[in-house]
């Protein structure tokens, strides 16, 4: 299949790398050439602008940052929507507002093309095995299309509703995860006074019932960021999540709610990341409150 895909960051390149070992001829676009190098040089083909990746694609995937990643990578000058994309299949995995995917699905859809949000739940390490979570909104026509496609990079795909639930369901399930650093790091301080090794202490808040699923897959490296050791490569770094965080108390608001645990995590991150760890892995923010937090 000629698949294009626009956004080539970490987790579009891990997309990419599993679109590639499944067969298919693949276009990449990002806003930052350098990105696409490795996948240039395992077989995919570069375009100048969105315009030209999806002239000849029959499916475009899009990995963006944010609202204003996706308005520049569709609507900007030689956006994919300049190009004729009648007929064709749209899949945007980007974690954004629901109100961002309506906006563009009215646009391509004035266009003529088919079009499903799916956003994901995983790293870049499920990505690149064809394991994550897939969370789509669209027409049950258009996620027909999109569902064998879908199923090469997703262990489970849902179909939660129209276009805009799979960003409601993606920001709801990404919320506990993402605060639960937070709560580990103070949970860290409560347990300090008892003087026990890093490697003792998450042996037993591993072991108890409440443990998330990521705190038992992490713990090796919150045990390495707690003896101040270099984690490499961040799976979900510090200024991702402060951008998802940031993107749950927009979409509460307009609700009509607030987010109190959303917000005091966030201000945790924004810390963190003006010390310096902004690029860091969101497993060190517990290890970096620690140490910072004390009054």
């Amino acid at each position: 299949m000629k698949i294009t895909l626009l956004g080539t960051g970490r987790m579009g390149s891990a997309m990419a790398e599993r679109l590639l070992d499944q067969g298919h001829t693949l276009t990449v676009w990002n806003r930052t050439a350098g990105k696409s190098q490795k996948l240039l040089d395992r077989g995919a083909h570069w375009a100048q602008t969105p315009a030209q990746a999806v002239a000849d694609s029959e499916v475009v995937l899009s990995v963006l940052t944010d609202a204003k990643a996706i308005e520049q990578a569709y609507s900007g000058s030689s956006g994919a929507l300049s190009a004729n994309i009648a007929g064709k299949l749209f899949i945007d995995m980007s974690t954004v507002r629901p109100v961002t995917q309506k906006d563009l699905s009215v646009k391509l859809k004035q266009a003529k093309a088919h079009f499903v949000e799916c956003p994901v739940g995983g790293t870049v390490g499920p990505a690149r095995d064809g394991k994550l979570l897939g969370l789509a909104g669209g027409s049950a026509e258009d996620f027909a299309l999109a569902k064998p496609l879908l199923d090469q990079l997703c262990r489970r795909v849902e179909h939660v509703g129209a276009i805009g639930a799979g960003a409601s369901v993606k920001l709801a399930i990404n919320l506990p995860l993402l605060v639960y650093w937070q709560a580990l790091g103070e949970a860290l301080a409560l347990a300090a006074p008892a003087g026990l090794s890093p490697e003792k202490v998450m042996d037993i808040l591993s072991d108890t019932s409440g443990a998330p699923a990521i705190l038992k897959m992490r713990t090796p490296a919150i045990v390495s960021a707690l003896h101040g050791e270099d984690l490499g490569p961040a799976h979900f770094n510090i200024d991702s999540i402060r951008k998802d965080l940031r993107t749950m108390v927009e979409e509460a608001g307009a609700l009509g709610y607030t987010v109190p645990t959303v917000q005091s995590a966030l201000s945790a991150f924004d810390k963190a990341s003006s010390d310096g760890l902004g690029h860091a892995d969101g497993t060190q923010l517990a290890a970096w409150w620690l140490k910072h937090a004390k009054q």
